[in-house]
């Protein structure tokens, strides 16, 4: 009886093992600018401590990553090489195998995959243009670039909207926001009937985020250290400023530069970085108007340049670039308040942090 009961029981736990689908990992990403490597570690989705999985050597010195859709590859600009590479993320332990590697445009300072994953959009500080390569569905990134189009000086991102119908460039040199319509079918870009938008005076518009509704598009400005909140047409693509609010303290008047900027999945936070301040501005998002209603700031590491939240929601990893530290944070779900838990020694130089999450 005991031996059937056994039998039984092992019967029920193969099955059960069997049917039960495996848990997503979540893995996070570091550019290691002044060792040529990407770090690699896994993040406990209990309590977002991080465990070191690898080192991948490149041939220069890597800056902005990117993550297909799907989030299968990773994509990497090798800036001082002038390429780009992809790899295929190894869904067990987030190891990176090197897929592709092909010539960039020049010196990119960011790169971004559209929202089918079938397009690599590329943005130039040094040589003020944009350029496009095709993505094919094994992680390839095409060996000739599909367009390139001359902007201004000191183009600092690009990314699109989510409806992937159109494509924002801000420059911190010409003080603008270049706007394009996206042809899906063919990757081609071209300029919106209005061009660009001149921000304010003194602001610098650098890096850019999305809101999930597709209504608002929130840009951090370097120099003018503050967050722009802009409403986008969603027939024309185009973007009309409405808010500017400061990412410092009252009263702070040591020097400061803007870096990263970043929404909550939920999109009921925004972040920004302070490099000088040393300080994650911290905000709540009123969903109807897309208003920003300031929660202070959090110190964090010498010079944030990057940072970036984990798919949940519940934690933020920043990393200062000039002392080789990242500040791990877990995020308030009722309040959007950081607290630190950890810091972490990852390497020479972090300019990129970039969290996926494997289905």
């Amino acid at each position: 009886m005991h031996l059937l009961l056994r039998f039984c029981l092992s019967i029920v736990g193969l099955f059960v093992l069997s049917h039960t689908p495996c848990l997503a990992a979540s893995f996070v990403y570091i550019s290691l600018g002044g060792e040529k490597k990407i770090a690699v570690y896994q993040m406990d989705e209990k309590d977002g401590d991080l465990t070191h999985v690898e080192d991948v050597k490149l041939e220069g010195a890597p800056g902005c990553l990117e993550v297909d859709p799907e989030k299968k590859y990773l994509f990497a600009s090798v800036r001082s090489a002038k390429k780009f590479n992809s790899y295929s993320i190894n869904p067990q332990n987030g190891k990176l195998k090197k897929i592709s590697s092909v010539p960039a445009g020049g010196n990119a300072a960011y790169i971004a995959s559209d929202r089918n994953g079938d397009y690599l959009f590329s943005a130039y500080y040094g040589e003020g243009k944009v350029a496009v390569h095709q993505l094919s569905k094994n992680g390839e990134i095409s060996t000739e670039i599909l367009q390139t189009i001359p902007t201004d000086k000191k183009a600092h991102a690009i990314l699109p909207d989510q409806s992937n119908q159109f494509v924002f460039v801000p420059h911190t040199g010409p003080n603008a926001i270049y706007q394009f319509i996206l042809n899906e079918k063919t990757g081609m870009l071209k300029a919106n009937k209005k061009p660009l938008v001149q921000a304010a005076e003194g602001l610098e518009p650098r890096h850019l985020a999305v809101s999930k509704d597709n209504r608002f598009i929130y840009f951090d400005n370097e120099k003018g250290s503050s967050v722009s909140a802009y409403k986008l047409d969603p027939k024309m693509g185009t973007l009309t400023p409405f808010q500017t609010i400061s990412t410092l303290p009252k009263g702070y008047e040591g020097k400061n530069t803007c870096a990263d900027i970043e929404l909550s999945p939920s999109g009921k936070y925004l972040y920004a970085s302070n490099r000088g301040h040393n300080s994650i501005a911290c905000y709540e998002v009123d969903l109807k108007s897309g208003r920003l209603k300031s929660l202070g700031q959090e110190p964090t590491e010498d010079t944030p340049r990057s940072f970036n939240i984990d798919p949940s929601g519940r934690y933020l990893y920043a990393a200062g670039q000039k002392n080789g530290k990242l500040a791990a944070y877990r995020i308030s779900p009722k309040t959007g308040k950081l607290e630190r838990f950890a810091t972490y020694d990852v390497g020479k130089s972090p300019s990129w942090v970039e969290i996926v999450k494997v289905p």
